[in-house]
């Protein structure tokens, strides 16, 4: 079983952690890197200290140097993986003409990340038990985000002008389950027809057209 080494208990816990160097934020996101593969692969409870740093690269007393535990360094997980998910989306939504066009570019990146991230489900999925605050954290920041798109681009005419937080959260639900189906279980489906299809949904509804 990992244990801290001496001299680690309340003190470090009180210290902050945050690196001051370039050396150390790149130590730090390979220990993050390395935690994404470790819980990924094993799950929460099978995941150790040493598997992580085993696949960092790095000593085990460099683990210590940012985290006090395994719980510790899965909570900045969720929170780095829900950081780089936003920052792969971001930058490609913003520059879609408009806001239908910004919500299929921001469901095909996803699922783009998907496939380069599958460990990301299972890590989320596991914070649901393992540190809920961190949980509900990533998909209300996520929503948010999206609320303040659609309200946008309610406020310049391009939709609805009742788009709110409840369309929010079921275009949310939509990418969630898209992104299981199509970038985490199937990756020979064609991800930009998948966009397609769902962005013709929130265009033009389930309503028959004569």
């Amino acid at each position: 079983m990992d244990q801290p080494q001496s001299g680690h208990g309340t003190e470090a816990a009180n210290r902050d952690k945050t690196p001051r160097t370039e050396r150390g934020r790149r130590t730090l996101r390979k220990l993050l890197d390395a935690a994404a593969v470790e819980f990924g692969e094993r799950g929460f409870h099978d995941a150790s200290i040493s598997g992580i740093t085993r696949r960092a690269g790095t000593a085990l007393g460099s683990f210590y140097t940012y985290f006090d535990s395994k719980e510790e360094i899965f909570q900045a997980l969720v929170r780095y993986m829900s950081e780089q998910l936003r920052d792969h989306v971001t930058p490609i939504v913003q520059e879609a003409p408009d806001e239908i066009a910004a919500e299929r570019a921001g469901l095909l990146s996803f699922l783009g990340f998907v496939r380069e991230h599958k460990e990301i489900y299972r890590i989320i999925d596991e914070a649901e038990f393992v540190d809920y605050a961190s949980y509900r954290r990533h998909y209300e920041t996520t929503v948010a985000r999206m609320r303040q798109r659609l309200e946008a681009g309610a406020a310049r005419g391009e939709i609805r002008a009742d788009a709110g937080e409840v369309h929010a959260w079921a275009i949310a639900g939509m990418n969630v389950f898209l992104g299981m189906r199509y970038g985490l279980w199937d990756e020979t489906a064609d991800i930009c027809d998948v966009a397609r299809i769902a962005n013709d949904l929130l265009a033009n509804g389930l309503k028959r057209r004569d």
